[in-house]
């Protein structure tokens, strides 16, 4: 994958759909694209993010998707989908850094997605980064981890960034915080 800069300023402000299957289990919700996220279509698409890395480690896929400049093959996208795994983002507007978006879009987006959880009816909805999970959902001093309320009738989990901008965490612990909120939906034993 590459792209130059001046091309993926050209995708600020687009947005990438859902990865939601007919009866999902689990839902990742990230919290908005990045550029290279808009670019590819394909959510954490990043080159240095660790998500998906951190899912297999954890086992909650079995292999590395395939991402290119045109997207992920629809074979990669079934890994998901068959597995009940959904992806989606607090707010859908591509930016370069999460900390480009005001607080107002996060809570609209945290209130949008309690609709849409209770419209999918996963398990376990995981949203992931803790301070986007404090400022979209009012709630300033929550940990990382289950948290006590559901999202439309699931459970609700908070689990760290995979970014490589939060350097302090590696694809060890992602994959063990991630191996919770899996469990907990019946994805993995």
């Amino acid at each position: 994958m590459g792209f130059t800069r001046a091309e993926l300023e050209g995708f600020r402000g687009r947005s990438v759909p859902d990865l939601i299957p007919e009866e999902p289990t689990l839902v990742f919700v990230g919290i908005n694209p990045g550029l290279w996220t808009a670019a590819t279509g394909v959510h954490f698409a990043h080159p240095g993010n660790r998500f998906y890395p951190a899912l297999v480690a954890a086992g909650i896929i079995p292999r590395l998707p395939r991402i290119g400049d045109d997207g992920m093959p629809e074979t990669d996208r079934r890994m998901f989908l068959d597995a009940g795994i959904g992806i989606s983002n607090l707010v859908h507007r591509a930016t370069a850094r999460a900390d480009e978006l005001a607080r107002s879009e996060l809570r609209a987006g945290a209130e949008r997605l309690a609709t849409d959880a209770a419209a999918w009816h996963p398990r376990a909805v995981a949203v992931v980064g803790v301070t986007a999970y404090r400022q979209g959902f009012a709630r300033p001093r929550a940990l990382a981890g289950r948290q006590h309320e559901t999202l439309g009738g699931a459970q609700l989990w908070v689990v760290p960034n995979p970014s490589g901008l939060n350097a302090h965490d590696t694809v060890a612990s992602l994959s063990e915080a991630y191996t919770a909120p899996a469990r907990a939906a019946g994805v993995i034993a």
